[in-house]
Protein backbone atom coordinates (compact mmCIF):
# COMPACT_ATOMS: atom_id res chain seq x y z
CA UNK A 1 0.00 0.00 0.00
CA UNK A 2 1.21 3.46 -0.99
CA UNK A 3 3.46 2.63 -3.50
CA UNK A 4 0.73 4.01 -6.45
CA UNK A 5 -0.91 7.53 -5.66
CA UNK A 6 -4.17 5.46 -7.12
CA UNK A 7 -4.47 2.71 -4.51
CA UNK A 8 -4.57 4.07 -0.85
CA UNK A 9 -5.66 1.16 1.34
CA UNK A 10 -5.18 -1.98 1.81
CA UNK A 11 -8.81 -3.04 0.89
CA UNK A 12 -7.77 -1.43 -2.33
CA UNK A 13 -4.51 -2.82 -3.27
CA UNK A 14 -6.16 -6.07 -2.46
CA UNK A 15 -8.64 -5.47 -5.27
CA UNK A 16 -6.66 -4.82 -8.10
CA UNK A 17 -4.71 -7.96 -7.21
CA UNK A 18 -7.53 -10.03 -7.37
CA UNK A 19 -8.31 -8.17 -10.78
CA UNK A 20 -5.25 -9.16 -12.07
CA UNK A 21 -4.35 -4.94 -12.56
CA UNK A 22 -1.09 -5.57 -10.29
CA UNK A 23 1.96 -7.30 -12.27
CA UNK A 24 5.22 -8.21 -10.68
CA UNK A 25 8.42 -8.46 -13.11
CA UNK A 26 5.58 -8.26 -15.70
CA UNK A 27 4.04 -11.41 -14.47
CA UNK A 28 0.25 -11.26 -12.78
CA UNK A 29 0.62 -12.01 -9.11
CA UNK A 30 -1.49 -13.27 -6.14
CA UNK A 31 -1.17 -11.51 -2.62
CA UNK A 32 0.76 -14.52 -1.48
CA UNK A 33 3.49 -13.72 -3.72
CA UNK A 34 6.71 -13.05 -1.59
CA UNK A 35 8.43 -10.36 -2.25
CA UNK A 36 12.47 -9.94 -2.19
CA UNK A 37 12.89 -6.37 -2.96
CA UNK A 38 14.63 -5.21 -6.58
CA UNK A 39 11.22 -6.49 -8.37
CA UNK A 40 9.47 -4.06 -10.73
CA UNK A 41 5.56 -3.77 -9.84
CA UNK A 42 3.58 -2.29 -12.42
CA UNK A 43 -0.23 -1.47 -12.12
CA UNK A 44 -2.10 -1.70 -15.13
CA UNK A 45 -5.13 0.13 -15.50
CA UNK A 46 -8.75 -1.90 -15.48
CA UNK A 47 -10.35 -2.15 -19.06
CA UNK A 48 -13.59 -0.56 -18.68
CA UNK A 49 -16.92 -1.68 -20.03
CA UNK A 50 -18.51 0.92 -21.86
CA UNK A 51 -21.17 2.15 -19.48
CA UNK A 52 -24.41 3.66 -21.30
CA UNK A 53 -24.95 7.16 -21.56
CA UNK A 54 -28.02 8.55 -21.21
CA UNK A 55 -28.92 11.95 -22.89
CA UNK A 56 -30.33 13.29 -19.54
CA UNK A 57 -29.98 17.21 -18.28
CA UNK A 58 -29.70 16.92 -14.32
CA UNK A 59 -29.20 20.01 -12.23
CA UNK A 60 -25.35 20.00 -11.64
CA UNK A 61 -25.64 22.21 -8.05
CA UNK A 62 -21.92 22.08 -7.48
CA UNK A 63 -18.19 19.95 -9.33
CA UNK A 64 -14.71 20.30 -9.22
CA UNK A 65 -12.17 17.84 -10.14
CA UNK A 66 -12.50 15.74 -7.47
CA UNK A 67 -16.12 15.72 -6.78
CA UNK A 68 -19.90 16.77 -7.51
CA UNK A 69 -23.45 17.66 -6.11
CA UNK A 70 -26.22 17.35 -8.58
CA UNK A 71 -30.52 16.91 -8.19
CA UNK A 72 -31.89 13.95 -8.52
CA UNK A 73 -36.06 14.43 -9.50
CA UNK A 74 -38.03 12.42 -7.94
CA UNK A 75 -38.94 8.81 -9.95
CA UNK A 76 -35.28 8.57 -10.93
CA UNK A 77 -33.28 5.68 -9.55
CA UNK A 78 -29.42 6.49 -8.73
CA UNK A 79 -28.28 3.16 -10.53
CA UNK A 80 -29.56 -0.54 -11.58
CA UNK A 81 -29.51 -2.16 -14.84
CA UNK A 82 -32.30 -0.06 -16.89
CA UNK A 83 -30.79 2.48 -19.23
CA UNK A 84 -32.79 5.35 -16.85
CA UNK A 85 -30.79 5.69 -13.88
CA UNK A 86 -28.95 9.25 -12.93
CA UNK A 87 -25.56 6.97 -12.88
CA UNK A 88 -26.26 6.77 -16.71
CA UNK A 89 -26.77 10.19 -16.94
CA UNK A 90 -23.71 11.36 -14.99
CA UNK A 91 -21.25 11.47 -18.37
CA UNK A 92 -23.53 13.81 -20.29
CA UNK A 93 -23.93 16.60 -17.40
CA UNK A 94 -20.09 16.39 -15.92
CA UNK A 95 -16.76 17.11 -17.16
CA UNK A 96 -14.47 14.02 -16.72
CA UNK A 97 -11.31 14.58 -14.08
CA UNK A 98 -8.41 15.57 -15.02
CA UNK A 99 -6.07 13.96 -12.12
CA UNK A 100 -4.21 11.20 -12.16
CA UNK A 101 -6.29 9.35 -10.71
CA UNK A 102 -9.60 9.78 -12.38
CA UNK A 103 -12.26 7.36 -12.34
CA UNK A 104 -13.67 6.69 -16.10
CA UNK A 105 -17.55 7.36 -15.10
CA UNK A 106 -18.12 9.47 -12.07
CA UNK A 107 -19.93 7.74 -9.11
CA UNK A 108 -22.60 8.46 -6.85
CA UNK A 109 -21.34 7.99 -2.76
CA UNK A 110 -24.81 7.13 -1.63
CA UNK A 111 -28.44 6.28 -2.63
CA UNK A 112 -31.86 7.90 -2.57
CA UNK A 113 -35.24 6.07 -2.98
CA UNK A 114 -36.41 6.12 -6.26
CA UNK A 115 -39.67 8.45 -5.18
CA UNK A 116 -37.42 10.83 -3.16
CA UNK A 117 -35.37 14.03 -4.98
CA UNK A 118 -32.96 15.79 -3.69
CA UNK A 119 -28.77 16.47 -3.42
CA UNK A 120 -26.91 13.91 -4.29
CA UNK A 121 -22.96 13.37 -3.82
CA UNK A 122 -20.92 12.02 -6.55
CA UNK A 123 -17.40 10.80 -6.90
CA UNK A 124 -15.16 11.83 -9.51
CA UNK A 125 -11.31 9.92 -8.48
CA UNK A 126 -11.00 7.13 -6.84
CA UNK A 127 -9.01 9.06 -3.73
CA UNK A 128 -12.07 10.64 -3.32
CA UNK A 129 -14.72 7.96 -3.82
CA UNK A 130 -12.54 6.60 -0.23
CA UNK A 131 -12.34 9.22 1.65
CA UNK A 132 -16.45 10.30 0.47
CA UNK A 133 -17.23 7.23 2.17
CA UNK A 134 -15.43 7.12 5.17
CA UNK A 135 -16.83 10.64 5.92
CA UNK A 136 -20.30 8.85 5.71
CA UNK A 137 -18.93 5.75 8.00
CA UNK A 138 -17.64 8.67 10.44
CA UNK A 139 -21.08 10.09 10.20
CA UNK A 140 -19.12 13.45 9.08
CA UNK A 141 -21.65 14.20 6.79
CA UNK A 142 -24.96 16.40 7.86
CA UNK A 143 -28.00 15.31 6.06
CA UNK A 144 -31.11 17.49 6.01
CA UNK A 145 -34.79 16.67 4.72
CA UNK A 146 -37.87 17.80 4.45
CA UNK A 147 -40.78 16.11 4.68
CA UNK A 148 -44.60 16.68 4.84
CA UNK A 149 -46.37 14.17 6.94
CA UNK A 150 -49.53 13.24 8.08
CA UNK A 151 -51.43 13.94 11.79
CA UNK A 152 -51.47 16.06 15.02
CA UNK A 153 -48.26 16.36 17.08
CA UNK A 154 -48.14 15.67 20.24
CA UNK A 155 -44.14 17.23 20.42
CA UNK A 156 -42.83 19.53 17.22
CA UNK A 157 -39.41 17.94 18.06
CA UNK A 158 -37.84 14.73 19.32
CA UNK A 159 -35.70 11.76 18.51
CA UNK A 160 -36.51 8.41 17.10
CA UNK A 161 -33.75 6.01 18.00
CA UNK A 162 -35.40 2.11 17.00
CA UNK A 163 -32.86 -0.08 14.83
CA UNK A 164 -34.02 -1.32 11.63
CA UNK A 165 -33.05 -4.78 10.73
CA UNK A 166 -30.86 -5.24 13.91
CA UNK A 167 -28.79 -2.00 13.36
CA UNK A 168 -28.80 1.35 14.84
CA UNK A 169 -31.14 4.16 13.43
CA UNK A 170 -31.63 7.78 14.60
CA UNK A 171 -33.33 10.45 13.05
CA UNK A 172 -34.12 14.13 14.50
CA UNK A 173 -37.19 15.20 13.20
CA UNK A 174 -38.32 19.29 13.73
CA UNK A 175 -42.16 20.54 12.85
CA UNK A 176 -41.18 23.58 10.87
CA UNK A 177 -45.35 24.50 9.93
CA UNK A 178 -48.39 23.04 10.15
CA UNK A 179 -52.23 23.73 7.83
CA UNK A 180 -55.59 22.22 8.43
CA UNK A 181 -56.40 18.91 6.37
CA UNK A 182 -59.85 17.79 5.72
CA UNK A 183 -58.47 14.01 4.55
CA UNK A 184 -55.75 14.14 6.76
CA UNK A 185 -56.81 16.43 9.84
CA UNK A 186 -53.00 18.53 9.82
CA UNK A 187 -50.22 18.07 6.78
CA UNK A 188 -46.96 19.25 8.89
CA UNK A 189 -43.99 20.93 7.34
CA UNK A 190 -40.97 18.59 8.79
CA UNK A 191 -37.22 19.28 9.01
CA UNK A 192 -35.79 15.44 9.24
CA UNK A 193 -31.76 15.33 10.30
CA UNK A 194 -31.04 11.15 10.05
CA UNK A 195 -27.92 10.51 11.75
CA UNK A 196 -27.73 7.10 10.22
CA UNK A 197 -28.64 6.08 6.89
CA UNK A 198 -30.83 2.92 6.68
CA UNK A 199 -32.63 2.04 3.83
CA UNK A 200 -35.91 3.52 4.26
CA UNK A 201 -34.85 5.49 7.64
CA UNK A 202 -37.06 8.36 7.43
CA UNK A 203 -40.53 6.71 5.55
CA UNK A 204 -40.42 3.50 8.54
CA UNK A 205 -39.33 6.16 11.33
CA UNK A 206 -42.20 8.62 10.88
CA UNK A 207 -44.91 5.86 10.15
CA UNK A 208 -43.80 4.65 13.88
CA UNK A 209 -44.29 7.98 15.28
CA UNK A 210 -47.45 7.38 13.88
CA UNK A 211 -46.86 10.65 11.04
CA UNK A 212 -45.90 8.80 7.62
CA UNK A 213 -45.30 11.23 4.96
CA UNK A 214 -47.60 12.70 2.71
CA UNK A 215 -47.74 10.29 -0.72
CA UNK A 216 -46.01 7.18 0.98
CA UNK A 217 -48.10 3.86 -0.51
CA UNK A 218 -45.79 1.58 1.68
CA UNK A 219 -45.43 2.68 5.30
CA UNK A 220 -49.09 4.37 5.15
CA UNK A 221 -52.04 4.39 7.88
CA UNK A 222 -55.35 2.92 6.74
CA UNK A 223 -57.09 5.38 4.65
CA UNK A 224 -54.65 8.05 4.81
CA UNK A 225 -52.73 7.63 1.47
CA UNK A 226 -52.15 9.92 -1.09
CA UNK A 227 -52.21 8.49 -4.61
CA UNK A 228 -51.18 10.29 -7.90
CA UNK A 229 -48.80 12.74 -6.16
CA UNK A 230 -45.60 11.10 -5.67
CA UNK A 231 -44.01 10.71 -2.01
CA UNK A 232 -43.44 14.52 0.00
CA UNK A 233 -39.51 13.63 0.75
CA UNK A 234 -36.57 15.99 0.01
CA UNK A 235 -32.86 15.56 0.48
CA UNK A 236 -32.73 19.99 0.88
CA UNK A 237 -29.01 19.80 1.83
CA UNK A 238 -25.42 17.85 2.55
CA UNK A 239 -23.13 19.95 4.38
CA UNK A 240 -19.36 18.50 4.76
CA UNK A 241 -15.76 19.45 4.82
CA UNK A 242 -13.98 18.58 1.46
CA UNK A 243 -11.33 16.28 2.41
CA UNK A 244 -9.21 17.71 -0.37
CA UNK A 245 -9.44 21.25 -0.33
CA UNK A 246 -10.60 21.33 3.25
CA UNK A 247 -13.12 23.58 2.70
CA UNK A 248 -16.74 23.44 4.08
CA UNK A 249 -19.46 22.83 1.49
CA UNK A 250 -23.03 23.39 2.01
CA UNK A 251 -25.24 22.35 -0.75
CA UNK A 252 -29.20 22.97 -0.85
CA UNK A 253 -31.16 21.95 -3.74
CA UNK A 254 -34.31 24.02 -4.46
CA UNK A 255 -37.92 22.83 -3.02
CA UNK A 256 -40.50 21.11 -5.40
CA UNK A 257 -42.96 22.80 -6.55
CA UNK A 258 -45.45 20.01 -5.06
CA UNK A 259 -44.37 21.12 -1.52
CA UNK A 260 -45.02 25.22 -2.13
CA UNK A 261 -48.01 24.32 -3.54
CA UNK A 262 -49.03 23.30 0.60
CA UNK A 263 -46.59 25.12 2.10
CA UNK A 264 -45.76 28.48 0.27
CA UNK A 265 -43.00 29.93 2.40
CA UNK A 266 -40.95 27.36 2.71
Amino acid sequence: VGIFSSITTRKGMKKAISKHQVLVDGKVCLSGKYINGGETIELHPLIVQNRPQLELDLDVLYEDEQLALVYKPAGLVVSGNKMRTLENALGHNLSMSAAVDALPYPEPIHRLDHPTSGVLLIGKTRHIVTALNKLFENKEISKTYIAITIGDYTQAKGTIDTPLKGKSAVTHYEVIATVASEKFTKLNLVRLSPETGRRHQLRIHMLELGHPILGDKEYALADKTLYGKGLFLHAQQLEFKHPDTQEILSITASTPSKFLRIFPNV
